[in-house]
């Protein structure tokens, strides 16, 4: 056992409140969101130590799991900077979503142990340095969330929680025999005679794989990580969990479990099979405009806000698709970016949706209109988090958007195909039409007749605070991107497969 103790402690810390705040029922309820609160705040704050580091090797931990002379597994934990955006991400999301939650009432206990077990999950996944942790950790994350979907959702909550469950399980096991495969054949190009599962053996091993080997192995993983992204046509049990999840689920699993695939793709795909990404560039890259055109348009026909966040959540996730295809530093810069901005963006558009539920009474905008009269602070953070998403200059999302154009506009230069370029372009102006459109039904005109408003209310002190605290950091980076840009450079500098 070697290194620091912060990463593993990471994962250890909200295991442990996960364990204390199932045993709080009853009268000791109230202390569960306590609990809660304080130890997704301890490592919020260890995130912090970590982003404020010079030096992120110095963060890395060894011990030995499985120590066989046949197999050799590891609790390796390391950040670099594709990782170190989404621990602090996590961390800081999980914050947010316990104190957004403090009026949950049905089981509280219950519902914060699901949503600190979630965090040790996805820690693990951001951190793991070993290819079975890192099966281990993503399976973590699933079965938390089937029960928060389960337990706390709407009236759909049982078909939609099985859903997820079957398509992100099944993806998972195609995902496992991939893993296999590039282990096996790690030891088998190394010579080892046994089994080495951590990320350095197959780095180390990966230019003697074959194209043959690559490119199989690469579909076998880029399917597991692509159902969870999701991508067109794997997308439909997307829209059915985010309807259906409390708001708080839905924060977490668009805000980083859709970034748990497009992570994969760059941590696995691209470091390690080269060969394959040749040979299943131009795959990614029609799936990532089809996503990107498919989600948008799908977004002009829902009445639902929170089903139209989902589908556009589709549609951004589609343009990283894009971004990670074009297999050119610009590109997976800005994927990564835009993975960090949609994390806080998305964030915020499920919990006016979610507001919108709670403090009105319905989500379907047909029903609404002339809420900013009725909810003056709500419209504004509304209105904030549309703007955001559509790309706003001077706003996170703006960068994210606008380096992919950039690269996306390169790549076809460089391969003589600039009008392909309509597509990501028609995206990006069916965004802008489906959001200010919603926004326009729902905020504005004559206050509606067609529900009772008479009970409906603005939000309250910590739902600003919360969504305060996102809308500053969208703020902050999109004035100054150089700020998670530069982690982004750094690991820039060690991609060794594609790049």
């Amino acid at each position: 056992m070697e290194g620091s103790f912060i990463l593993p402690a990471m994962v250890l810390i909200p295991l442990i409140g996960a364990i204390l705040t199932l045993f709080m029922g009853g009268l000791r309820s109230k202390y569960a969101r306590i609990t809660a609160f304080v130890f997704t705040l301890v490592d919020l704050a260890l995130s912090l130590v970590l982003l404020l580091s010079d030096d992120l090797s110095e963060f890395d931990f060894t011990a030995s799991w499985i120590d066989t002379e046949t197999l050799k597994m590891g609790l390796i934990f390391r950040v670099d900077g594709l990782s170190i955006l989404m621990v602090f991400l996590t961390a800081l999301l999980e914050v947010v979503v316990v104190a957004f939650s403090y009026k949950e009432g049905d089981r509280p206990n219950y519902f914060f142990t699901l949503i600190l077990a979630i965090e040790v999950g996805l820690i693990g996944v951001y951190t793991a340095q070993d290819y079975f942790l890192f099966y281990i950790m993503w399976e973590v994350t699933l079965i938390p969330m089937y029960f928060l979907i389960s337990w706390y959702g709407g009236p759909r909550r049982h078909y939609s929680a099985i859903k997820f469950f079957i398509y992100t399980h099944v993806a998972s096991l195609v995902m496992l025999i991939g893993i296999f495969a590039l282990a096996f054949e790690s030891a088998a190009v190394l010579g080892l005679g046994y089994v080495d599962f951590s990320f350095d053996a197959v780095r180390a091993a990966y230019g003697g794989f074959s194209e043959v080997f690559q490119t199989l192995v690469f579909g076998l993983l880029f399917f597991g990580f692509l159902v969870k992204m999701p991508a067109v046509p794997f997308h439909t049990w997307l829209p059915d969990a985010h309807t259906e999840a409390p708001t708080g689920g839905s924060v977490l699993l668009a805000g980083v479990m859709l970034k748990m695939g497009s992570y994969g793709i760059i941590r696995v795909n691209l470091e390690v099979l080269p060969l394959g990404f040749e040979n299943w560039q131009y795959i990614m890259i029609a799936m990532g405009l089809l996503a990107a055109v498919y989600g948008a348009y799908a977004c002009i026909a829902q009445r639902d806000l929170k089903k139209m966040v989902a589908y556009s959540s589709i549609s951004h996730m589609g343009l990283v698709m894009l971004a990670m295809g074009l297999g050119t530093a610009i590109g997976v810069e800005f994927a990564i970016f835009q993975m960090f901005a949609h994390g806080l963006i998305s964030a915020m558009l499920f919990m006016v949706c979610g507001m919108a539920g709670h403090n009105i009474g319905t989500r379907e905008i047909p029903l609404l209109g002339g809420m900013a009269s009725k909810m003056p602070v709500y419209a504004a953070f509304m209105m904030f988090a549309f703007m955001a998403s559509l790309g706003l200059p001077g706003l996170i999302g703006f960068w994210g958007e606008f380096g992919i154009v950039y690269g996306f506009y390169e790549w076809a230069q460089a391969n003589d195909m600039i009008p392909i370029i309509v597509f990501c372009l028609l995206s990006l102006l069916l965004t802008a039409g489906y959001y200010l459109w919603a926004m326009q039904r729902s905020l504005f005109g004559r206050l509606t007749t067609k529900i009772d408003v008479s009970h409906a209310h603005d939000m309250d002190t910590i739902e600003a605070i919360c969504l305060g605290v996102l809308a500053l950091l969208v703020a902050i980076y999109g004035f100054w991107p150089d700020l998670a840009l530069h982690y982004i450079d750094l690991y820039g500098l060690s991609v060794t497969g594609v790049i």
